[in-house]
């Protein structure tokens, strides 16, 4: 419905109208004055009128004033210094505390780690898996293990890493070569697979001490899996391994891939283990633990760090222990075990890492709390979503979480402070940094918390100070209110109107409750909606009637794009079958009879035609007196469109059978059919028809005209779509472009 929009400025521009000071018998004058049959006399009138000025005058006066007193008394600077900086003092104390704590809790693993790898239960360990080690050299498994250890990496293994990146993983070139890692990974690795299981049963792989093989390997892990299952276990390690001084990983404590593989050689070597364990064995005695930064180590689901010390009596290196540090502890220091408000970090406060190459090095509080608001608020602060999916995927967002910020940056060039700025999420918050010292890693520590938290104490200052002013001025304000209230009432009835107008509502009226100018303006108003109510019905009805007739003159999405202003409409259609009939013998039964009368005849068998197009789904193109052009399938899709046009020309035929019957005639339909592309659209400007063309109207054209008998005639096209359903019998056959083009006439019964 097309609607008439009445902007309230427009109103108001009437309004301002009226108050004008125009002498009697003016235009404005006269348009607001009284009925004549009840003049109201003048000097009462102006007595009792006020002006819609001065009205809005005296409300801006009484606004400037408040406005003015409430800036005056608003001391919003009164005690805001102190307070941000108590903030960011505590803010600061927080990030000290949480450095403290990583910083303590890594050299107490690290000194761990220096008696551990320097007792003699390490020491002895070592040597004993690896005399095992070398003496699985020349061990050979059987073609039952071979297998489960190849179902084990391609069915349990690479399983978990899909689940892990999100893409498919190949194991081609991981799956052990050496005799012993074969032989290892065939007693203590495949199976406590359970390819029938979600994940691997770890427990109970941590907990086989004995694969009673009666290997010396096998001694060796009976004799001292149960040390470092208390050294994995206690520690929360995720893994620790035992490697010679050649490179080989001789021992593990969850029997993982890497067991008996080659640090220095083998599928692994790229890892960052690699470097850690060469600078251990050329630290030689001295009590040295290297640490690594998190980093990708394929037998692990989830970014590693490492440990690595000489094992060995003084002196002596016989090895070198590697204790895989998890990401968990971490996340569980710096998250403060979700006890964030505990901790008085509030609703949005929390403590990260970031690494060198700016990304995380433990999980965000909010991804903790809620994946989903994590991965939303990320993107839209302008991280990848494939970034945030993995992050998802992984289940934490160590090595996976941008942090571009400038406090990371601060604190990777070993500076310490605080600043507001926009951080990971996007938001502003409030951060203290300073740069971690552990040797080997180059961490950041960001504390953070969102500034409009973290500030609230400096808007509670404010919001009382703010009261304090309010209530002095609250009876001013009250009255003030009431008055506004009392003036804007009919201005909000008329614009009220003037929105049920704008949507179309027409015929709105407002009662006329005052006699000045809101009055005259309403008056006028109702005028105006009752004038537009009945011209839009005009209009409504205009628009049907025209809808009608062009729904009777083209398709409905032509009809559309030629409503919405499309000056050429065409379109080429796949697949059309065309359909072109006319009644034989009409122009002999219409001689005898008035124009009336014949066209009575047309018009009766141009609706039969036409229920039956509805009826099979044959869109009609035109009808013309002694002409009927139709398609199937022009605009409405159908796979069957040439069994339809046959099925309709058969009951034109019976249509016309009918008619004979009933009215004495001797008609005949004679009609083709083709099927092909068609080219459809609006011919003409002035007065568009709708109309199709293209090789395969012409052609039936060719064939209704040049057939000389009556019936339904069809080509090659139509003949073999409809095989065997139909019968038809060969015609004789046209030339088209030099060349013959056979028909078949369909078979109708009489």
């Amino acid at each position: 419905m097309k609607t008439v929009d009445i902007p309230l400025v427009r109103l108001r521009c009437v309004a301002m109208t009226m108050v004008s000071h125009d002498p009697p018998g003016s235009v404005s004058d006269s348009m607001l004055r009284e009925p004549p049959a009840q003049p109201e006399p003048p000097t009462r009138r102006r007595r009792l009128r006020v002006s819609i000025q001065s009205k809005l005058l005296v409300m801006l006066l009484a606004t400037s004033v408040l406005s003015s007193a409430v800036v005056g008394v608003i001391g919003y600077e009164s005690g805001r210094s102190s307070l941000r900086a108590s903030v960011f003092d505590r803010l600061t104390e927080i990030r000290q505390s949480q450095t403290r704590q990583l910083e303590g809790g890594i050299s107490d693993l690290e000194n761990s780690l220096v008696v551990y790898s320097r007792g003699t239960t390490a020491t002895e360990a070592v040597e004993a898996f690896t005399v095992g080690f070398d003496d699985l050299s020349s061990a050979t498994i059987s073609p039952a293990q071979q297998q489960a250890l190849d179902d084990y990496y391609t069915k349990r293994f690479a399983k978990d890493k899909k689940e892990q990146t999100g893409e498919d993983f190949d194991v081609t070139g991981l799956v052990p070569t050496t005799p012993a890692a074969r032989y290892l990974q065939a007693h203590y690795t495949a199976p406590f697979g359970y390819l029938d299981q979600p994940e691997v049963d770890w427990d109970a792989v941590i907990a086989n001490d004995d694969a009673h093989d009666g290997s010396s390997w096998s001694a060796a892990n009976a004799a001292y899996n149960g040390f470092f299952r208390e050294l994995v276990t206690r520690f929360k390690y995720e893994d620790a391994l035992l490697l010679d001084t050649r490179g080989n990983v001789i021992y593990t404590a969850y029997k993982g891939v890497d067991l008996g593989t080659n640090i220095l050689t083998g599928p692994y070597k790229g890892s960052d283990l690699n470097g850690a364990f060469q600078r251990a064995i050329d630290a030689g005695s001295k009590d040295y633990v290297g640490v690594t930064d998190f980093g990708e180590y394929r037998p692990s689901t989830e970014p590693t760090a490492w440990f690595v010390a000489p094992v060995g009596p003084p002196g002596q290196v016989k090895g070198v222990m590697a204790l895989q540090f998890p990401v968990s502890k971490i996340n569980e220091m710096m998250t403060m075990g979700g006890h964030w408000k505990d901790a008085g970090m509030g609703d949005t406060g929390e403590t990260i890492i970031v690494g060198p190459d700016d990304l995380m090095r433990s999980n965000t509080r909010l991804f903790i709390e809620n994946p989903e608001e994590y991965r939303r608020e990320v993107v839209e602060a302008g991280t990848p979503p494939d970034i945030a999916d993995d992050a998802i995927r992984q289940h934490g967002t160590t090595l996976v979480q941008p942090v571009a910020t400038q406090s990371a940056k601060y604190a990777e060039q070993g500076q310490q402070g605080t600043l507001i700025a926009d951080d990971y999420l996007g938001n502003e918050s409030l951060q203290a940094y300073a740069p971690v010292h552990i040797p080997g890693l180059r961490w950041g520590v960001v504390a953070k918390i969102d500034t409009s938290e973290a500030f609230a104490p400096v808007t509670a200052f404010t919001k009382q100070l703010v009261v304090s002013t309010v209530l002095i001025i609250l009876a001013v304000s009250v009255a003030a209110l009431l008055l506004a209230r009392l003036f804007v009432r009919p201005i909000r009835r008329l614009e009220a109107g003037a929105e049920q107008v704008s949507t179309g509502v027409y015929g709105t009226t407002i009662p006329v409750e005052t006699r000045d100018e809101f009055g005259d303006l309403t008056v006028a108003f109702n005028e105006m909606s009752r004038n537009l109510a009945i011209k839009e019905d005009l209009l409504e009805e205009h628009r049907r009637e025209i809808d009608r007739m062009m729904a009777s003159m083209m398709p409905e999405t032509v009809m559309t794009r030629y409503r919405d202003g499309e000056e050429t409409i065409a379109s080429d259609h796949q697949d059309v079958t065309v359909i072109f009939a006319q009644v034989a013998g009409l122009d002999d039964v219409s001689a005898d009879l008035t124009s009336e009368e014949s066209l009575l005849i047309v018009n009766k068998l141009v609706h039969q035609f036409d229920l039956a197009a509805q009826r099979l789904g044959i869109e009609r193109v035109r009808s013309l007196r002694n002409g009927y052009l139709a398609t199937c399938g022009l605009n409405v899709p159908r796979i069957d469109q040439v069994r339809r046009t046959v099925d309709f020309a058969l009951e034109m035929h019976r249509i016309v059978v009918r008619f004979n019957g009933t009215d004495g005639t001797s008609l005949e339909l004679k009609a083709a059919i083709h099927s092909g592309t068609v080219s459809s659209g609006l011919v003409g400007r002035a007065s568009p028809v709708y109309d199709i063309w293209g090789e395969t109207v012409d052609l039936v054209y060719r064939v209704q005209a040049e057939t000389p008998d009556a019936g339904v005639f069809v080509t090659s096209t139509v003949h073999d779509a409809m095989d065997d359903s139909a019968s038809f019998t060969e015609a004789d056959p046209i030339t088209v472009a030099g060349h013959p083009q056979p028909t078949w006439r369909l078979a109708v019964s009489s």
